[in-house]
């Protein structure tokens, strides 16, 4: 009976490790972050905005960090490329998006068949600032506000239009205008707003949206004049520019927003480094400044309160796309 006792015991003993080292000498310490280069993919083309801004932060994270960051831009097919690139990386933190709605709001309402799901298969770390795209046409077009836009809009065969990409926040307001108005308005999408703004200087657009940033520069070098701007509020660099609401245009007043994502199932430890750094570095003036520049509003948040701000636009963002018409091409 004790020999039974004695071999039961030394069994359980061989299965847990008992007579080996101890677990807790053989838990491996997790490996230090970052501990390689850090792989930033922006939506949109390399110099488009979220590009810019990207770079503005990717500087930033390595006088923090001390590790190399690369930016680098997956533009094509809506965001979807950029994003599905993130969600299939490694979720150890080396490599995050920075993005605009349309890849895990405007996409997931258009297209339910995405190679990634928007919530799954990401972290959200932070949503670095809030904003709206602008209403721009040639500086010699013969209307100056809205009302002369639409009015003038409504005796033409066609009106063409560009955006960055088909489901985008501006091509939803684009086809709300053309709804509310009753003009024949058709929309063109490219790869990135730049190629929209060069076909609108060379005549073969009648108008375009350009985020803050470059309907400033353009209207500044003579090239645009700027119309209106969507979103709750004016621009604090062109606050001349009155929203579609002061026109008397209802449902333009939803935000944009630049958010930060890792692939999912990010360690916490990560997460809160990369929640930490990105916030404090949106919080500096120089930074604070460029985000201004560009039309942003700097808000710098928690996980938490970007998935509350996501849960709340994304029924507000399916109501717009079915009041504009808005389907996957």
């Amino acid at each position: 009976m004790m020999q039974n006792r004695r071999t039961f015991i030394g069994g359980v003993a061989a299965l847990t490790g008992l007579t080996q080292t101890p677990l807790w000498a053989q838990t491996t310490a997790p490996a230090p972050f970052p501990s390689k280069v850090i792989r930033i993919v922006p939506f949109g083309t390399a110099g488009g905005p979220i590009d810019v801004i990207a770079r503005v932060y990717a500087d930033k994270l390595l006088q923090r960090w001390g590790k190399p960051v690369v930016v680098d831009a997956k533009p094509g097919a809506s965001g979807i490329i950029a994003a599905d690139f993130v969600a299939k990386a490694a979720p150890d933190g080396h490599t995050v998006m920075f993005t605009l709605p349309l890849t895990h709001v405007n996409n997931a309402i258009l297209m339910p068949k995405l190679p990634y799901d928007p919530v799954k298969d990401f972290t959200p770390l932070s949503m670095l600032a809030t904003g709206g795209p602008m209403l721009v046409a040639r500086a010699n077009a013969p209307y100056n506000n809205l009302k002369e836009f639409v009015e003038f809009a409504k005796k033409q065969k066609v009106m063409n239009y560009g955006t960055w990409g088909n489901g985008s926040t501006a091509h939803l307001f684009g086809e709300l205008l053309k709804r509310q108005t009753g003009a024949n308005m058709v929309h063109v999408a490219y790869k990135a707003e730049a190629a929209a703004h060069t076909d609108l200087i060379g005549e073969a657009l009648d108008f375009a949206w350009a985020n803050p940033s470059t309907a400033r520069a353009q209207s500044q070098g003579g090239k645009f004049k700027v119309l209106a701007v969507a979103g709750t509020g004016r621009v604090s660099t062109m606050p001349n520019v009155p929203t579609f609401a002061e026109q008397g245009f209802q449902g333009f007043d939803i935000d944009s927003w630049i958010g930060v994502y890792a692939p999912a199932k990010t360690p916490q430890p990560i997460v809160e480094a990369w929640t930490t750094a990105l916030n404090e570095i949106t919080h500096m003036p120089e930074v604070t400044a460029r985000l201004t520049a560009f039309g942003f509003e700097p808000l710098g948040n928690t996980p938490a309160q970007f998935m509350t701000r996501y849960r709340a636009d994304y029924p507000r963002m399916a109501e717009l796309i079915k009041a504009a018409g808005v389907t996957a091409e």
